[in-house]
């Protein structure tokens, strides 16, 4: 595996090698990230990782400073996982002027539910998606399912922008008892990474009630979160939407619930699609 720290490196790395798909990341990785690399190797010529703290994502009470940076370990699962090239930049090099152009995505899909407890999160998130794609060049780019909004608003980006880019959604990597995988897991302390299971539990509950033949989404939507309060969470939302546009369902539509949620000091996120 090759590594580039600048911008100029990695374009010597990549050459002519235009038929790369791309997996942006933060770092700390785990196997979720690893099926998206392991994915990318199956759509393109050249697999490129990179590895990034995306300070402009950031509130600025939120944990840009403490975010686990884990080089080594990192590198040695991207080349098991057969990682072709690695581009890591420091701030210097991906912002090497202070970025006053940024990409604000449409508000109607990216400041509601992740947008609307974190504001100017996807602005961070596109802007430098955007960057890192005008570096890499991608023919592919993968991401996971697991941040469901995010998924939608670069592929909105995409599209407006006409980028000759295919985004691929992966599945959601799950550990045995259904938690969604996330470097944020790492936070939890042994009694919560018990109770942790219980998100993915309620998004089955909520899926299974409308199944069921409930039609009172708000009702569903607010048991769900008294639910969650009364173990000792602090939801921010549990919302069901419908997939096209996360905007409310009308019958037929093919669904998608939605979670945030703090335990402890831990803020973790989880979807589940269901019909």
């Amino acid at each position: 595996m090759q590594i580039a720290r600048t911008i100029p490196e990695l374009r010597e790395i990549l050459g002519s090698r235009r038929r790369a798909a791309f997996v942006p990341t933060m770092g700390n990785l785990h196997e979720g990230h690893l099926s998206l690399v392991r994915t990318a190797r199956k759509l393109g010529e050249v697999t490129v990782a990179s590895i990034f703290v995306n300070r402009l994502q950031f509130l600025p009470h939120e944990d840009f400073d403490t975010y686990p940076r884990t080089w080594e370990s990192d590198c040695e699962k991207l080349r098991a996982a057969g990682c072709d090239v690695l581009f890591a930049p420091d701030e210097k090099a991906l912002y090497p002027e202070p970025q006053t152009c940024k990409v604000h995505p449409d508000p109607a899909l990216a400041d509601i539910l992740e947008g609307h407890f974190r504001p100017g999160f996807f602005v961070g998130v596109c802007t430098v998606v955007m960057k890192l794609f005008a570096c890499v060049q991608p023919q592919f780019a993968v991401f996971g399912k697991k941040d469901y909004q995010q998924l939608m608003v670069i592929r909105h980006m995409v599209r407006q922008f006409a980028l000759p880019i295919d985004v691929v959604g992966v599945e959601t990597h799950r550990a045995d008892d259904g938690l969604a995988l996330s470097s944020r897991n790492g936070y939890l302390g042994k009694d919560e990474r018990v109770e942790a299971t219980q998100l993915s539990l309620l998004l089955q509950s909520v899926a299974a009630a409308v199944r069921e033949g409930e039609r009172d989404f708000a009702t569903i939507e607010a048991r769900a979160r008294t639910s969650l309060m009364a173990r000792g969470w602090k939801p921010d939302y549990v919302a069901i939407r419908r997939r096209s546009d996360l905007k409310a369902p009308v019958a037929g539509d093919p669904l998608v619930v939605l979670a945030a949620a703090r335990l402890g000091s831990t803020r973790l996120i989880d979807n589940l699609e269901f019909d």
